[in-house]
């Protein structure tokens, strides 16, 4: 059931995200925010997506007022009353098939019943797809065929938990208000949204991805140890182990196809990201990069803030979960603190996504014997943490163009990351020639690296010529290539010219 924070018959641009805005913080959400304050032009709503109600605290950012509208989904949060005997539609079963083989990778053509509203609210409706007898057979057949070694129950609750969604988001669309233009800030199941109601609606279709969510949720999954299955390991042929894993990389790598054929512009951060687009199906000529920005001024002011000399902190902004690798930080951490005693790692930023994650962290540092140095501080004011910094570092495995290095640089704090997404252009320079020749901000080592970023963050702490050098690279290169302006510009017009091409302008 929708729950609505603000509602208004009509918005002019709507914005679909899943797990964001405002409930998370983070990158996307901190995106999102930027648009809102930096285009009340415009007036704005927003479908949130997301898992249980208890997963999330609350509205966790200002809501501006030219945001009207904002309901709230639940995805996985309300328990199923069973219902009658239900016997099921033969026809509607033979759709079913027809998306199962899509799903499955067996066909290049999108069924068309894929994003017609009225198969997923009639023909198949909701109940008929989790409870008939047909639906029953249909899954127990297709255990027989693909995987009979393994668990039924393990494929049974995966098939009904991975498309599930896509009848609630169905619903979703036929009482969304009326909009001229749908955003979403990636594919998966917001992105499945934004194009059955671009479909429905027939309206323009934007879709800016951060990082390729694709591919981020393909490491989520082959990295998952929820997924498995109660046989015994000795028992299990080596494949089996990948069957469900790869039941959902398939289903996501799908539907991400699905949004790309539909959207209107997609959109990336940077030439890496589009390149990654393609080669997961994206039609090259809708593709356009339009680079994140912060408001360099802003941030600029808080370089009058630092004291002299650099302060022995190395701080991680970002939340803490796997994706981040925020052990291999703790564990490059202790090398740190081997050379220099004083150095303390901040790690700011949220801890409850995944609490399990959080606690393993912290039982690290306790058992490397830092844990006096180690600071997990949680949500926290940037502005009140950059100028006590000496250097920024991501140790993600994944990432697309983190706002928070060109924060760090507009401030006045070199980064040192891995060599994820953008990191290298934002660091190194990487847009042109021009920005290649400004030098490097910082440095980037290979994931998963311990000693190296370790003897990064030793070099920059102990060279303060070196440390000067960087951070004036850093504040030349935000400050031509990456204000808020420009990005604001490119936003703005995009949205014009797509709400002159909408029908229910």
């Amino acid at each position: 059931m929708a729950k609505y924070i603000r509602r208004s018959d009509e918005v002019d641009i709507m914005l679909l995200g899943e797990g964001t805005y405002p409930y998370v913080r983070g990158g996307v959400s901190s995106w999102i925010h930027q648009i809102l304050v930096g285009l009340s032009e415009f007036k704005f709503g927003i479908v949130f997506l997301g898992s249980r109600e208890e997963d999330y605290e609350g509205v966790l950012y200002d809501l501006p007022d030219n945001l009207v509208h904002l309901e709230v989904h639940y995805m996985f949060g309300d328990s199923q009353k069973l219902p009658h005997k239900r016997e099921g539609s033969e026809d509607a079963m033979k759709i079913i098939e027809s998306l199962y083989g899509f799903f499955k990778g067996k066909k290049e053509n999108i069924p068309k019943e894929m994003h017609d509203i009225n198969f997923y609210m009639k023909k198949m409706p909701y109940e008929d797809f989790l409870f008939s007898e047909k639906a029953w057979k249909f899954i127990e057949d297709k255990y027989k065929e693909n995987c009979p070694d393994i668990s039924f129950i393990d494929y049974f609750w995966t098939v009904r938990n991975i498309h599930k969604p896509i009848w609630q988001l169905a619903e979703i669309v036929t009482k969304m208000p009326k909009a001229k233009v749908l955003h979403s800030p990636s594919t998966g199941y917001a992105g499945f949204l934004a194009t059955l109601a671009a479909y429905d609606r027939k309206l323009p279709f934007l879709l800016t991805e951060h990082g390729i969510y694709t591919r981020e949720r393909k490491i989520d999954m082959l990295t998952a140890d929820w997924i498995d299955f109660k046989k015994p390991t000795l028992l299990k042929q080596p494949e089996e182990s990948n069957y469900i894993q790869g039941m959902w990389v398939k289903f996501f790598e799908r539907i991400g196809e699905f949004s790309y054929i539909k959207a209107t512009k997609i959109l990336s951060l940077y030439s890496g990201a589009r390149d990654i687009q393609v080669q997961f199906g994206a039609p090259k000529e809708k593709t356009r990069i339009i680079p994140n920005a912060v408001d360099v001024d802003a941030l600029n002011a808080l370089v009058e803030l630092r004291e002299e000399g650099i302060p022995p902190v190395i701080t991680l902004i970002g939340r803490v979960v796997s994706i981040k690798d925020i052990k291999t930080f703790i564990r490059a951490m202790r090398i740190t603190i081997s050379e220099i005693p004083e150095a303390e790692a901040w790690i700011v930023g949220p801890m409850d996504e995944d609490k399990e994650y959080a606690t393993e962290c912290q039982n690290m540092a306790e058992s490397l014997g830092i844990s006096e140095n180690i600071k997990f501080l949680g949500f926290q004011n940037i502005k009140e943490i950059l100028p006590k910094s000496g250097l920024l570092t991501l140790t993600s495995i994944s990432e697309g163009m983190p706002l928070v290095i060109l924060e760090g640089f507009a401030a006045g704090v070199p980064c040192v990351s891995t060599d994820v997404g953008s990191c290298y252009d934002l660091i190194k320079g990487g847009l042109n020639e021009e920005d290649i020749a400004l030098g490097s901000a910082g440095e980037v080592t290979s994931i998963a690296n311990p000693s190296a970023l370790a003897k990064e963050y030793i070099r920059y702490l102990s060279d303060e010529v070196l440390w000067k050098k960087a951070q004036k690279v850093g504040l030349q290169r935000v400050e031509k290539y990456y204000r808020q302006e420009k990005f604001l510009g490119d936003y703005r017009d995009l949205y014009i010219k797509e709400m002159g091409n909408s029908w229910q302008a």
